[in-house]
């Protein structure tokens, strides 16, 4: 019997010696290996925007000596301007001061709601808004045509040809002032025709042009008049045989310096 009792002590015990060291050899139970997601592949960059296309390219002709740099070039224009035309009066009729960018400012903002005074390159019309008959009838006044004649005299005496010469020439100047405007890739003689093409488009009105006064300004009774852009009110306003004169030079200085006809050229 006690015999019996030590075969089973040493058989458990023997047991419980292999079950000890079978743990302890044991490979530890490791959590499962969990593979990585694949990357998604980022999408390529987006290409650059490519360079505009000018659709009215200007000649590239070198200048016998440098440019002026812009922020200095008052005196330059002031000399140039002088040069285009045997009327002293042209030169008092400009702001000279910061006159290249003046010019780009507001070729840009004619065909917007409003061009800001303090940009304009031309000193304002002599003389107030002049306008006929009573509250619930205004129109403009035939008289207020007259209001421009100075400046359509000066007009006049600039050739065409001159003044697209000097345009041609200091242009580089012009397209400087046009990117620093915020058109880093834009070209401005492609925006000064497509302001010209606007400009023609102006409806050409027959007298009387009726108004309304609903606060200090006048405004055109007609709504369709009055959502015109700033540039096609200045020629409604000084009035049909003016606006028709400016607009003669305007397809004159147009010819000479676009390269495609109106209808290929739209948008910015």
């Amino acid at each position: 019997m006690q015999r019996i009792i030590w075969w089973v002590i040493a058989i458990g015990g023997a047991g419980l010696f292999g079950l000890i060291l079978w743990n302890a050899t044991r490979a530890p139970d490791l959590p499962p290996v969990v593979q990585p997601a694949p990357r998604a592949e980022a999408p390529p960059p987006p290409p650059m925007p490519a360079e505009p296309e000018i659709r009215h390219p200007v000649p590239e002709k070198k200048p016998e000596k440098p440019l002026p740099a812009l922020d200095t070039s008052d005196s330059t224009m002031q000399g140039a301007i002088a040069g285009l035309s045997a009327d002293q009066g042209l030169g008092g009729a400009l702001i000279l001061q910061g006159f290249v960018r003046r010019v780009v400012a507001t070729v840009d903002n004619l065909p917007r709601n409003k061009v800001a005074t303090r940009i304009l390159p031309l000193k304002r019309v002599e003389g107030s808004f002049m306008v006929s008959g009573s509250e619930g009838s205004y129109t403009i006044a035939p008289a207020n045509a007259a209001r421009y004649a100075a400046y359509l005299k000066l007009m006049d005496a600039v050739a065409t040809d001159k003044l697209v010469a000097f345009y041609f020439h200091y242009y580089p100047l012009f397209q400087q002032a046009y990117r620093e405007l915020g058109y880093p890739k834009g070209h401005f003689n492609d925006r000064l025709v497509e302001v010209i093409d606007h400009l023609l488009a102006t409806p050409e009105l027959k007298a009387p042009v009726a108004l309304v006064r609903p606060k200090v300004l006048y405004l055109y009774a007609d709504p369709e008049l009055e959502a015109r852009s700033a540039g096609q009110k200045i020629l409604m306003r000084m009035g049909a045989e003016n606006a028709k004169r400016v607009k003669l030079r305007l397809r004159e200085i147009r010819s000479r310096i676009a390269t495609l006809p109106a209808s290929a050229t739209s948008g910015r």
